[in-house]
C-alpha cells in the first residue's frame, strides 16, 4: 500500500442503525474501488470487515474494522461501526478518528432509532455527514419518504444529491441532481450518461432548487447572482456544496442497491469531492504538552515533532496485540522509539501495519492523519498517547460509554476461576466497557457490559478463543443485615474433652447504632473483673467475626452497637477462643430476637426516552419498586426520568427498556444508600436464601 499525505486522505467512518448497509456498503466500494473482485453478503459470510468467528455466526457486526480503500489518488479509510447498542464503545473509538461520516439507512425500513443516534454522534463530534439510502431498487423503498423524515429530524440541510431513474417501473440508474444529468447503470455498476427530459423524473426541479440555495449561501456575490436569476458554473456549484457540507450545513442523501454494485462509484467520488482531510480547519485534535503545561493542538503537520493516539487494540490469541493509531502530526516510522507521556515509558516501535479487515499490510511510514497499527506495544494501551519525549504530548481520551448491565459468572469447570479471570482481563484490553469486579463480600464474581447481548458475546468470546466456559447466573445483590430493637442475650461456650478444657461466658446488649456506614460498635461496661480485660479484644473479634455474615440470611452486619455487661470466667479453661466463641453465640441469639431486617442497597438512577414512552417506563419504575423524583425535559423531544429504585430491581432492565422505546432509551445510576426492604421483598429474599443453603 503506498504512503499518502494529509490532504490525501479521508478517514470515514460508517454509521447507522443495525441491518442498515454498512458492512454492504464498505464491500461495494471495496468492489467500486477494485480491491476485490466479488461483492459477498452478509448471509454468505467472508465479508471484509466482519471476520470474528462471533460476528460470522451471527450474521453482524460486533467490533470496529478498519478497511483502506485507495480511489483515485487519495486513501480513504473505512471504519465499518456496529449497529447494536451494545456495541456502542467500538462506534465512539471509531468517532475519535473520523473526519466525517457516512449514515446508512434502509430505504424499506426507514428512519430509525440508530439513524438518529448516528446524526448525534456526528453533532458531538463535530463532523461533517452523508447519508447512504440502501435497498432502493425494492419495491418498498421510498427514497423521497426518507428525505422528508430526514428532514423532519434533522432539519433542512438535508439535501438529495440523487434521485433514482425508474425505467418500466424498474430501477436503472439515478439523476445526478448536482449535475443536473441521467446515469444508466451497467451491470458492473458503473454508469453512463443519460439523456431525461424536462418533467421525466419527479422532484428534480425541488431538489435542484434546493442545492442551488446552498450554493448562493456560501457567497454574498453567489447570493446576488441567485436572486438576479443568473446561473453558476459547474466548478462554482462543486466548490460551494463542498464548502457547505464540510462546515454541516448541507448533508447530501445518495443511493445505492441492496447488493451494492449499484451507488459505490458514486460514493467515492462524494468522499473525495466533498468530505474533509484531516489539514481541514474543523478536524483538529486538542490535548497538552507535558513539559511546559499548555495546551496543544495537532495539525496534522508531518513537520512538527511526531504524535499518535491509540484509539483501539485488537488482541489475537493467534497473531498477538495491535494497538490502532491515527497519527497527530509528524511521522510514525518502524523500528523507532516514541514516549508514552503518561506513563513516563518509552515504547520501541517494530513493524506499521495498515489493517485492511483481518489482514495486516506492512507499510514503510505513517504521514499524520493517517490511521494504521503497530504490533505488539508493551505498555502503551487504548487512550494513550504516543510521542518524543522532547515534545511530550497527551491528548483528550476518548469517551467510554459506564457499563451498567451486570451478572453474575461461574466457570463450568472447578478450577479455571483464575484462568477466566485472566481471559476476561485480554478481552478487556480490547473492549473498554467490559468490566470485571471481584465482590469479595458477596463472594462472587462480576461481570458488567453494555447490555445482555453484550455479555453472551463475551461468553461465547471467552469459550471460542481461551478454551474456558463461563456460565452467567444471577447476581446475589449486596443486601446487608441490621436490627431495629434491643435485647440482652448470654453466650456460655463450654467445652470438656479430657485436660484443659475452653470456657468463655458473655452477657452483652445489642442495639441500633444509628450508624449504618459501620458494621459495628463495640463497648463494654464490665464490673468487677468479671471478664478480665484481657479477653476484651476476642469478644470484640467475636462480634468483627459474626458482622461478616448475618444470621439472618448470611448477609454482612451494620448498624450495631454491642456492649459487654457481663461474664465469667475459668482461671485454668478460659481462653480467647472461648471467649470469641461466646460472643459469636450472643450476637447470633441476640440477632435473632432483636427484630433483624435485610436492607438493600438503593441507586439513583436516571432514564432518558422519548416522550411517547414516559408513561410506560414510569409504570415499569414503579413496579420495579422505584420511586420517581421528578422529570426533566431534555433537547431532541425527550424526557429524563430520576428515581430512587433498588438496585436489585435493575437486573435485566436494559432488554426491558431497550424492548419498551426500540431502543432509543438511555440510562445510567449510582449508589445513593441502603434502605429497609419492604416486608414481602425481604421474604423473597429469605425464601431464595434458603433454597440456596
Amino acid at each position: 500500500m503506498n504512503v499518502y499525505d494529509s490532504e490525501n486522505i479521508r478517514n470515514v467512518v460508517l454509521l447507522g442503525h443495525g441491518g442498515s448497509g454498512k458492512t454492504i456498503l464498505l464491500e461495494g466500494l471495496a468492489y467500486a474501488a477494485g480491491m476485490i473482485n466479488r461483492i459477498k453478503t452478509i448471509e454468505e459470510g467472508g465479508t471484509i470487515s466482519d471476520y470474528d468467528k462471533e460476528e460470522l455466526k451471527r450474521k453482524f457486526s460486533i467490533q470496529t474494522s478498519v478497511v483502506p480503500i485507495e480511489y483515485d489518488g487519495i486513501k480513504i479509510n473505512l471504519l465499518d461501526t456496529p449497529g447494536f447498542f451494545d456495541f456502542s464503545g467500538e462506534v465512539y473509538e471509531a468517532l475519535s478518528v473520523a473526519d466525517a461520516a457516512i449514515i446508512c439507512i434502509s430505504g424499506t425500513d426507514g428512519v430509525q432509532v440508530g439513524t438518529q443516534r448516528a446524526f448525534e454522534y456526528c453533532k458531538e463530534y463535530n463532523i461533517p455527514c452523508m447519508v447512504l439510502v440502501s435497498n432502493i431498487d425494492s419495491e418498498n423503498a421510498d427514497l423521497i419518504g426518507v428525505v422528508e423524515d430526514l428532514k423532519g429530524l434533522v432539519g433542512p440541510q438535508i439535501a438529495p444529491f440523487q434521485l433514482p431513474l425508474i425505467e418500466d417501473d424498474k430501477f436503472m440508474g439515478f439523476i445526478n441532481v448536482v449535475k443536473n444529468a441521467g446515469r444508466r447503470y451497467n451491470p458492473d455498476g458503473t454508469y453512463e450518461s443519460y439523456d431525461i427530459e424536462e418533467g421525466e423524473v419527479d422532484d428534480l426541479d425541488e431538489a435542484r432548487d434546493m442545492l442551488m440555495e446552498a450554493v448562493a449561501g456560501t457567497d454574498d456575490d453567489y447570493m446576488d447572482r441567485y436572486f438576479e436569476g443568473d446561473t453558476f458554473t459547474q466548478e462554482e456549484i462543486s466548490t460551494a456544496l463542498r464548502q457547505t457540507v464540510i462546515e454541516g450545513e448541507t448533508i447530501p442523501v445518495l443511493m445505492g442497491s441492496s447488493v451494492m454494485r449499484y451507488g459505490p462509484h458514486a460514493v467515492l467520488l462524494a468522499i473525495k469531492k466533498y468530505f474533509p482531510s484531516p489539514v481541514k480547519d474543523n478536524v483538529i485534535w486538542h490535548g497538552v504538552n507535558q513539559k511546559t503545561e499548555e495546551a496543544y493542538v495537532a495539525e496534522y503537520d508531518p513537520f512538527k515533532p511526531t504524535s499518535a493516539y491509540i484509539f483501539k487494540t485488537v488482541v489475537d490469541p493467534f497473531v498477538g496485540k495491535f494497538s490502532l493509531i491515527k497519527v497527530c502530526d509528524g511521522v510514525v516510522k518502524p523500528n523507532t522509539v516514541l514516549y508514552n507521556a503518561e506513563k513516563d515509558e518509552e515504547e520501541r516501535i517494530g513493524k506499521l501495519y495498515v489493517l485492511k479487515g483481518r489482514e495486516s499490510i506492512e507499510v514503510s511510514e505513517l504521514r499524520a492523519g493517517d490511521i494504521g497499527a503497530i504490533a505488539k506495544l508493551n505498555i502503551s494501551q487504548t487512550r494513550d498517547t504516543l510521542s518524543t519525549k522532547a515534545t511530550p504530548i497527551v491528548y483528550e481520551k476518548t469517551y467510554v460509554p459506564t457499563p451498567y448491565t451486570f451478572s453474575a459468572y461461574v466457570t463450568k469447570k472447578r478450577g479455571e476461576e483464575d484462568k477466566a479471570s485472566a481471559a476476561i482481563k485480554r478481552l478487556m484490553e480490547e473492549d473498554l466497557t467490559l468490566r470485571e469486579v471481584n465482590d469479595k463480600e458477596n463472594r462472587q464474581m462480576l461481570i458488567y457490559g453494555l447490555g445482555d447481548q453484550h455479555l453472551e458475546v463475551v461468553v461465547s468470546k471467552l469459550a471460542d478463543r481461551y478454551k474456558v466456559e463461563i456460565e452467567l447466573v444471577k447476581p446475589r445483590i449486596a443486601y446487608k443485615e441490621t436490627i431495629l430493637g434491643k435485647v440482652e442475650k448470654q453466650g456460655k461456650y463450654k467445652k470438656q474433652s479430657g485436660g484443659h478444657g475452653q470456657y468463655g461466658d458473655v452477657k452483652m446488649s445489642f442495639e441500633p447504632s444509628g450508624d449504618l456506614d459501620k458494621a459495628y460498635i463495640f463497648e463494654e461496661k464490665i464490673f468487677g473483673g468479671a471478664v478480665p480485660k484481657n479477653y476484651f479484644p476476642a469478644v470484640e473479634k467475636g462480634i468483627v467475626e459474626s458482622c461478616e455474615a448475618g444470621p439472618l440470611a448470611g448477609y454482612p452486619v451494620v448498624g450495631i452497637k454491642a456492649t459487654l455487661l457481663d461474664g465469667s470466667y475459668h482461671p485454668v479453661d478460659s481462653s480467647e477462643l472461648a471467649f470469641k466463641q461466646a460472643a459469636k453465640m450472643a450476637f447470633k441469639a441476640g440477632v435473632m430476637e432483636a427484630h433483624p431486617v435485610l436492607l438493600e442497597p438503593i441507586v439513583s438512577l436516571k432514564v432518558v426516552i422519548p416522550d411517547a414512552y414516559t408513561g410506560d417506563i414510569m409504570g415499569d419504575l414503579t413496579k420495579r419498586r422505584g420511586r420517581v423524583l421528578g422529570m426533566n425535559p431534555v433537547e431532541g423531544g425527550k424526557t429524563e426520568i430520576l428515581a430512587d429504585i433498588p438496585q436489585g430491581s435493575l437486573v435485566g432492565y436494559s432488554t426491558t427498556l431497550r424492548s419498551t422505546t426500540g431502543g432509543s432509551g438511555t440510562y445510567s445510576y449510582e449508589f445513593s444508600a441502603y434502605e429497609q426492604m419492604p416486608v414481602d421483598a425481604q421474604n423473597k429474599v429469605l425464601e431464595e436464601a434458603a433454597k440456596d443453603k
